[in-house]
């Protein structure tokens, strides 16, 4: 007797739908039976993650705050991943990102030992740099592979170290504050170079707004462009992309281009919204929790806004465990990758049909 898949003649759309959140549940109740296991409550531990992070203004902009970089990442992955392409490592491009926008907050710093070179385009300039550094450094993984064939899951990956250690490198040496007390920071940047706030004396930035806006416009160029098209042809027919004269090798660039731009932009965000400084690690994971958003969203741009503020829910939540609870941090890590595991086997079940064949069947 063996147990094999098979293909459904057509998915229903409702079990899409509710696959998602039928994943989220299961996730859930794995980490109830986890908390239990450590000697807490799993209801406090629930109150505590998903319920208490939604009672005070202040949480809630924590909330908008952290799920903006998420959903930013995982909405340019959605370009890759609707295409068949695996980019993985939107980590490092974040990085990149963040460090080529943060070098003009440091160029154009107004410190002891150079004049100021303030202005109103020093923030503009810095988000356009960030943009450029993510898409460029997207851009090695997906050359290697139109060139040389070479796997982008692996390129990418590794990529993500060279970029986490460039930068270390940078704040420790060239860029550390000369008075930081030899502390691997650079200096805080200027008012010029910083993310004005949304509500006074809160943590709301600007950098929210232009999350929304990406969200918008790449729920408009996926679903009424061409390229749009495009993009979802080759992810579920490339014979057919190909046949019908789309180049597959453009369509790999552009994508890949369009994910390590929005990972870049995510990284200038967090560093000049909310560190407002470079320092050796500039992200908690934000690179590879979106892929979790990416697909607990369905690769639809609003979905990933909703996926994104539970996601981030979770690190609010965890570090509040930590504090209430005293269970370890590492608890929300464990949960995102139990919680990406029942989203993979729930689309699993929603696209093949579990058929048990026995010995004497052929």
């Amino acid at each position: 007797m063996r147990i094999d898949l098979e293909p459904r003649a057509e998915p229903s759309r409702w079990a899409s739908i509710a696959a998602p959140v039928v994943a989220l549940l299961l996730a859930i109740a794995i980490g109830g039976v986890v908390v239990a296991l450590l000697g807490k409550s799993p209801v406090q531990a629930f109150s505590v993650y998903f319920i208490d992070p939604l009672s005070a203004s202040w949480s809630l902009q924590a909330l908008a705050v952290k799920a903006s970089p998420l959903i930013l990442i995982a909405v340019g992955l959605s370009f890759c991943f609707r295409a068949n392409l695996w980019n993985i490592g939107a980590e490092g491009q974040f990085i990149v990102g963040g460090a080529l926008g943060g070098w003009l907050a440091l160029a154009t710093h107004d410190g002891a030992y150079q004049q100021s070179l303030g202005g109103w385009w020093i923030l503009p300039a810095m988000m356009l740099l960030g943009i450029v550094g993510g898409a460029l450094y997207a851009m090695i993984p997906a050359i290697l592979r139109v060139t040389l064939g070479v796997s982008e899951i692996l390129s990418s990956l590794m990529l993500v170290y060279i970029a986490g250690y460039g930068l270390d490198y940078l704040v420790r040496g060239p860029w550390r504050d000369p008075q930081g007390f030899n502390f691997p920071v650079s200096v805080t940047f200027d008012p010029e170079a910083t993310l004005p706030s949304l509500i006074a004396e809160g943590r709301l930035h600007a950098g929210v707004l232009l999350t929304l806006a990406a969200v918008l416009i790449a729920s408009v160029v996926l679903a009424k462009t061409m390229f749009g098209y495009e993009v979802r042809l080759f992810g579920a027919a490339p014979k057919a992309a190909r046949f019908a004269g789309f180049s597959e090798r453009t369509i790999t660039l552009a994508v890949f281009a369009i994910s390590g731009g929005l990972a870049g932009l995510a990284g200038i965000i967090e560093v000049s919204g909310q560190i407002n400084q470079l320092q050796p690690s500039i992200s908690p994971g934000y690179g590879f929790t979106a892929i979790i958003v990416a697909f607990l969203g369905r690769l639809a741009p609003f979905g990933i806004l909703l996926a994104g503020l539970v996601l981030a829910l979770t690190f609010i939540g965890g570090e509040g465990a930590q504090v209430a609870m005293k269970l370890p941090l590492d608890l929300t890590s464990a949960f995102q990758g139990i919680l990406l595991m029942c989203v993979l086997a729930a689309d699993v079940f929603t696209r093949y049909r579990v058929r048990i064949v026995t010995g004497a069947a052929r």
